[in-house]
């Protein structure tokens, strides 16, 4: 890193520790490091927006979607975490190039699953063997995205469920009955209050 990291026979001190400290090994640590703070920032209004995706679906009127929000709430809530980071991300990368595959190679006849191989063609392939490596990375980080959204989003949707769930029925009844708009009642009134109402202390603020 330094020029006179070149000879380790004359570092001492600071100079040593300098020299330590942005080796190969270290710099790789903080590049490793920055990354997984990325990931977090990245990923925690990804899951906030499944949350809310999956709240609003457990509270739907049309049946299937209220059976879709509270199977997303249950089943992945239930999973434990451990296999949904080891395989899920597997899972997810095959199902993208399984649909690939049936777009781009409708003649292929050969089965795809081949034992414990996974067979597609070269078009199917994400990223393509031909893309540089950055792209592949990009990939490879974007399924840790969706991967940890869909787990902590299921997470976040079960608590803001609950503080929707919260929200006093007779508020909601008094602004149907002065007119209030389906959008303004939504958002300024019920998504509003769902956020003060669980927490006494913040009432006034509501």
């Amino acid at each position: 890193m330094f020029s006179y990291c070149t000879d380790p026979s004359t570092l001492e001190g600071l100079e040593w520790l300098s020299c330590y400290l942005t080796t190969g090994k270290h710099m790789s640590f903080y590049l490793s490091f920055g990354t997984v703070l990325v990931l977090l920032a990245i990923t925690a209004p990804v899951a906030l927006g499944f949350g809310f995706l999956g709240a609003m679906a457990s509270r739907a009127r049309f049946a299937p979607f209220r059976w879709l929000g509270k199977a997303y709430t249950s089943v992945v809530r239930g999973v434990p975490d451990i296999a949904f980071f080891l395989f899920f991300v597997i899972a997810l990368d095959q199902a993208f190039e399984w649909m690939r595959h049936k777009v781009k190679c409708p003649d292929w006849t050969d089965p795809i699953r081949q034992g414990s191989d996974f067979v597609v063609c070269d078009a199917a392939k994400l990223p393509l063997s031909t893309s540089p490596q950055w792209i592949h990375e990009t990939y490879g980080f974007f399924l840790a995205v969706l991967t940890f959204a869909i787990v902590f989003g299921a997470f976040a949707a079960n608590v803001i469920f609950g503080a929707m769930k919260a929200v006093p029925r007779a508020q909601m009844e008094t602004a149907e009955a002065m007119a209030c708009p389906s959008g303004r009642l939504f958002g300024a009134s019920w998504c509003r209050k769902c956020g003060f109402t669980p927490f006494p202390a913040c009432q006034t603020c509501g």
